[in-house]
């Protein structure tokens, strides 16, 4: 089913200009919203548009200035947002890196540094490793994230290409599986 006229008129987007969704969790990723702070200005002058969830705990006085930014505390409909997604900016945490994975489009991972054993990092060096993904460390993101944003939508092979790989990376379904496991295991 293609959600993307749905997610273009709920979100209230325009059909002629790609749109990034930017996700830090439910709380906010500080590092990522200073840096698309930032880089606002130049990314929707580029012809960007952006879903930004900030997350409660941060407000852009700078979010409002821009048509093109649609900046939201909390998203509900995340099937909308990925579906008018082009490109994704996100943590990579085990969930988010499983939704990526099943959405299937090109993403930048800005992993948390403020994690247990850098496991975010390890999450998503495994999705660069396999041409997946681009990462931007959270130390060099307030410089390099717009840029990196920039340099993928204009790569419209690279981002096939990503599309692809990451797609080949999710297990839809997977709930299932697990459960046919169990009930196999409990001889049902």
């Amino acid at each position: 089913m293609n959600k993307k006229p749905d997610a273009y008129n709920h979100f209230n987007l325009v059909s002629d200009r790609p749109v990034v969704l930017i996700v830090g969790g439910s709380l906010g990723a500080l590092t990522i919203n200073k840096s698309i702070e930032k880089f606002a200005e130049q990314l929707t002058d580029e012809g960007l548009q952006l879903i930004w969830q900030t997350g409660k705990n941060f407000k852009s006085p700078r979010a409002s200035e821009f048509a093109h930014v649609h900046a939201h505390t909390f998203i509900k409909e995340m099937d909308l947002a990925y579906a008018a997604a082009d490109i994704i900016v996100s943590r990579a945490g085990a969930m988010s890196i499983s939704e990526l994975c099943l959405v299937k489009k090109p993403c930048i991972l800005v992993p948390s540094p403020n994690v247990a054993e850098d496991h975010q990092t390890k999450n998503a060096m495994a999705l660069v490793n396999q041409g997946a993904a681009i990462l931007v460390k959270d130390i060099e993101a307030q410089a390099h994230l717009g840029e990196a944003i920039l340099k993928l939508v204009r790569d419209n092979g690279a981002r096939a290409n990503m599309s692809q790989a990451i797609g080949g990376l999710g297990f839809a379904d997977a709930d299932k599986k697990i459960a046919q496991e169990v009930l196999k295991i409990c001889g049902k």
